[in-house]
């Protein structure tokens, strides 16, 4: 697509490659490109069986506060709007509001015949700017023509979905009824997570090394607490905090920030289990529960310098600890990536 112009590369997996840009002539209007003629010849089949859902389902929420928009299509992809937010699990919202709009936003989707189906993943979930709630991540959406008893049923778990994260996030929240709801499982749903989610664990997460969500993964899950062990094994180190960022080929690299400001850098890197990057910093970024800021930590792992200055206007405070850690950054390879983009995909 010649006018798309790429800024960022958020996800690359054998199903497509995410990018963050804009289209020509419009450098203010950030968009998403999903490349699905990107994934490899023996994966592309099932990947634009992916793609063709998300676009059936995006059409169905043209106009849907809440949802991205599809913008267009062509022979590579797709091209749609940017969806602006923090993912749920690092956002942690314990407003009710939240979630009184989350459920509003369902109720929309279910009027247009569309359940989500990947709800379970609080990164498919955001808080806007604003406050309010956000889906993202239509990939494995169906959209029902009928409201028979398949369409009730889907539209139920992503309900399920929805309470499992109140629970996760303000479980002073879930009421004795939310409690009931979210116990009562459905048949599929059981047998699915009896027998079905193993094998499609098995083939995602293990034989695909499929990431989840828009700048997001799995190898946190599967090699962090290793990582944070070993760095926390080193003499002057207090904390550490993970973030993921994309890679020049397939998949994401791990960029472990490592509080300690007097440790040598080579001595970390030895000593990082399987992190790819090893930054020390004097100090991390912190919320008022004293939590690392995961979300400005992610801005600087994946280079994302416009949004990260966006992110600290009006906060002088949180400024000074930041910016010396951006200008320390290790991850460059999205300029190397940028580059590559201008190239035809082929």
């Amino acid at each position: 697509m010649s006018d798309f112009v790429t800024e960022t590369v958020l996800k690359r997996d054998v199903f497509s490659e995410t990018h963050k840009g804009h289209l020509a002539g419009e450098p203010a209007r950030p968009v998403i490109r999903r490349i699905v003629s990107a994934a490899p010849w023996w994966s592309r089949p099932l990947a634009w069986v992916l793609a063709r859902r998300e676009i059936a389902a995006l059409r169905a929420v043209k106009g849907m506060d809440g949802t991205p928009q599809l913008i267009s299509t062509d022979p590579d992809g797709l091209v749609r709007s940017w969806s602006e937010g923090t993912p749920l699990h690092l956002a942690r919202p314990d407003d009710p509001a939240w979630y009184r709009d989350a459920e509003k936003l369902l109720r929309r989707l279910r009027r247009s015949g569309i359940t989500h189906n990947d709800l379970a993943k609080p990164q498919n979930w955001l808080m806007t700017p604003d406050g309010r709630a956000a889906v993202i991540d239509f990939q494995l959406a169906s959209r029902h023509r009928r409201r028979g008893a398949l369409y009730r049923l889907m539209a139920y778990e992503d309900f399920r979905h929805l309470l499992k994260q109140k629970r996760a996030f303000a479980p002073q929240l879930m009421t004795p009824m939310a409690k009931r709801i979210l116990a009562r499982r459905s048949l599929p749903s059981r047998l699915w997570m009896a027998s079905g989610k193993k094998l499609y664990n098995l083939v995602t997460k293990g034989m695909f090394k499929w990431s989840d969500g828009e700048g997001t993964g799995d190898r946190i899950d599967r090699e962090g607490a290793a990582i944070v062990a070993a760095l926390k094994g080193r003499p002057g180190v207090t904390d550490v905090a993970l973030a993921l960022y994309p890679l020049p080929k397939k998949g994401v690299g791990i960029y472990a920030f490592a509080e300690a400001p007097d440790a040598d850098p080579a001595d970390l890197k030895s000593h990082a289990a399987t992190a790819d990057l090893v930054q020390p910093v004097a100090a991390l970024p912190r919320a008022p529960d004293a939590r690392p800021r995961l979300d400005i930590l992610s801005l600087i792992a994946m280079n994302q310098m416009t949004e990260l200055d966006a992110a600290l206007s009006g906060d002088p405070a949180l400024a000074r600890i930041v910016r010396p850690i951006a200008a320390g950054r290790l991850n460059f390879t999205d300029r190397r990536i940028s580059r590559m983009e201008k190239k035809p995909i082929g």
